[in-house]
């Protein structure tokens, strides 16, 4: 029993170092996401600046199909104007014209407007394209060093996950399901030492009767506050 202990010990001392490789991984994963992350934060800005382009550009055509319609409209009524015989119909013409002409002035300064927004805009997803290719740049140095470090975890990982194999394969299926069971339940640490008459994992006193039958190692004991499997290292045995 007191080899099978040592190696449950063992067993928890190899777990609780892929948890933390594990939970290394993760952080460098989450490391990662950040990156890509900005990239996609600024591919978005880049996306929105040119769907308001799009809008502006789509807008811009009709003010100059606009312009365009009332430029004709001024034509064919000064031509007309040259065939008609009424003063009262010439006035109306020459209203008309008028009218027109305003428009057509009306739209051409949003026309100009428009074309200083879209250059505008132009300007601003140009400087966020640079931007974005610099970041890139950059972003694509840091993910390689981090993937990196990912990769040397993920072979560590399958090193030591492979000497736990062959811890669990010498001890018994229904020790390991107890191990386990513990872990779950108490945050990873399912095997504590006692010493000096105490559980060194909830550092409450232990019953003198059982904290001696630990000396004889015949069973496995569970420390009754914690119900942490309780082993006698070695030089606490010495």
């Amino acid at each position: 029993m007191q080899k099978k202990l040592m190696m449950l010990d063992e067993l928890q001392t190899i777990d609780l170092k892929i948890d933390g490789q594990k939970g290394e991984k993760e952080a460098l994963e989450g490391e990662v996401a950040d990156l890509e992350g900005k990239v996609a934060g600024a591919q978005s800005a880049i996306a929105e600046k040119s769907g308001e382009l799009a809008t502006l550009e789509e807008e811009k055509n009709k003010l100059e199909e606009g312009i365009a319609t009332e430029l004709e409209n001024i034509r064919r009524s000064e031509a007309n104007q040259k065939e008609i015989k009424t003063q009262k119909e010439y006035q109306a013409v020459s209203r008309e014209i008028s009218t027109a002409k305003k428009l057509s002035s009306e739209l051409e300064e949003q026309l100009l407007q428009k074309i200083g927004q879209i250059e505008e805009l132009r300007v601003a997803i140009a400087e966020l394209e640079e931007n974005l290719s610099s970041l890139e740049r950059n972003i694509d140095g840091q993910k390689g060093e981090v993937q990196g470090r990912i990769d040397r975890l993920d072979e560590e990982i399958v090193r030591v996950s492979g000497a736990r194999e062959e811890i669990v394969k010498g001890l018994p299926a229904t020790m390991v399901k107890r191990y386990g069971m513990l872990r779950e339940q108490r945050r990873g640490i399912a095997v504590v030492e006692a010493r000096g008459g105490s559980c060194l994992g909830c550092n409450m006193q232990l019953p003198p009767q059982l904290y001696n039958t630990l000396f004889r190692v015949d069973e496995l004991i569970n420390c009754p506050h914690c119900q942490r499997i309780l082993v006698l290292r070695q030089e606490t045995q010495g």
